[in-house]
């Protein structure tokens, strides 16, 4: 069998800043980000929202560099958010935080947001994590995307963690996914039959002034319109690191085990973007608790099976990424639950979402 080629990782983690006393969520008044920006460059970033860091890994050859890279990262923002008296967390949106009380970043790229998207904007304080895989033929590269679509909805189920908003709950494993659907340009993304038809698309975005650069294209993957990679979009900000290695891991194997499908004239289905949809929203409702649709079968599976499947799918590639170690971890989600379903726990034993907040952030500090 034909050897794999390397497939690069970065990965991208926005972060909650957290007034250790009230447990809110409170501007840094870009101090971190000043501060990382001394050692770590251009990995480090001001988001829309002050009391939001972004962090990003370099290109990294292999999983365990990327986990390398993500302990390292959380562990420079730690150190340097302790120095303002602040603390950090891992979620998809903060249990109680309310937007209206969160500033703005003050950055013309975010003034432009804000003026175009108004509440939309505003209201969009929301935490993701992204994973860029590395793909050199960009025409591969769009069937990939095309076909990982389908896989959208199990990625997404075992990162739910976001089931609070504003101090309620709201019924959703992951209310992230509802909070960013304001925006436009987001979900899940169209079937393109080649790269002139997708570029094709971007220019004619951009030359009618529905934005301004190909980057405002925020769907839950899109093939990268300035780099050589595909990214990975939906996920929610994961509560530790072994949860975010091993969906990045997972991602990885997906697009190797679709590469190798393609090298051997073969792919994996394509289906109707509206049915995959069905299976995204049960994935947002009930993580990995509830059933998703397999649309060969025509019928109702548990959710945990599918995943199971998807395993199966991926088996051959794995050894060859050197994953499989990291990818064993996803037994340890569907057996203890995702974030969200953690979080919920610990509201539903103490009624109360400091205490919450607190699980949160001593989750983010585990093994740094």
């Amino acid at each position: 069998m034909k050897k794999l080629p390397i497939f690069t990782l970065g990965v991208e983690e926005e972060y909650q800043i957290i007034d250790p006393e009230t447990r809110d969520l409170r501007s840094h008044l870009s101090k971190i980000v000043d501060g990382a920006k001394i050692i770590l460059n251009e990995q480090v970033k001001a988001e829309m929202h002050q009391s939001v860091v972004e962090v990003g890994t370099n290109i990294c050859k292999n999983i365990q560099e990327a986990e390398c890279e993500i302990k390292s990262l959380r562990g420079h923002i730690v150190t340097l958010a302790e120095k303002q008296g602040l603390i950090v967390g891992g979620a998809g949106t903060h249990p109680f935080s309310k937007w209206q009380d969160q500033p703005i970043t003050d950055d013309p790229r975010y003034h432009v947001i804000v003026d175009e998207l108004q509440d939309a904007a505003r209201s969009n304080l929301i935490f993701g994590m992204h994973c860029h895989v590395g793909i050199e033929n960009r025409e591969v590269g769009l069937q990939i995307m095309n076909q990982a679509t389908y896989f959208l909805p199990h990625i997404f189920a075992l990162s739910t963690n976001s089931p609070f908003w504003e101090g309620r709950k709201t019924g959703y494993k992951s209310y992230r996914t509802k909070v960013f659907d304001k925006f436009p340009r987001t979900g899940l993304p169209e079937y393109f039959d080649s790269v002139s038809a997708y570029d094709n698309f971007l220019e004619t975005l951009v030359k009618t002034k529905c934005i301004d650069n190909p980057k405002k294209i925020w769907w839950d993957l899109r093939l990268h319109p300035f780099y050589d990679t595909i990214e990975f979009r939906i996920c929610d900000m994961c509560l530790t690191v072994e949860e975010t290695i091993c969906i990045v891991a997972i991602i990885q194997a997906i697009v190797a085990k679709l590469y190798r499908l393609n090298s051997n004239n073969m792919s994996f289905n394509i289906y109707r973007i509206a049915l995959i949809k069905e299976n995204k929203f049960r994935a947002s409702r009930y993580g990995i608790e509830g059933s998703m649709i397999d649309f060969g079968l025509q019928k109702e599976v548990e959710t945990r099976i599918l995943i199971l499947e998807l395993l199966d799918f991926i088996d051959d590639v794995v050894d060859e990424l050197g994953s499989r170690e990291k990818i064993n971890y996803v037994h340890q989600i569907l057996k203890n639950g995702t974030g969200a379903a953690k979080q919920l726990a610990v509201y539903n034993e103490t009624n109360d979402l400091i205490k919450v907040v607190d699980f949160i952030t001593s989750e983010f500090y585990k093994g740094l």
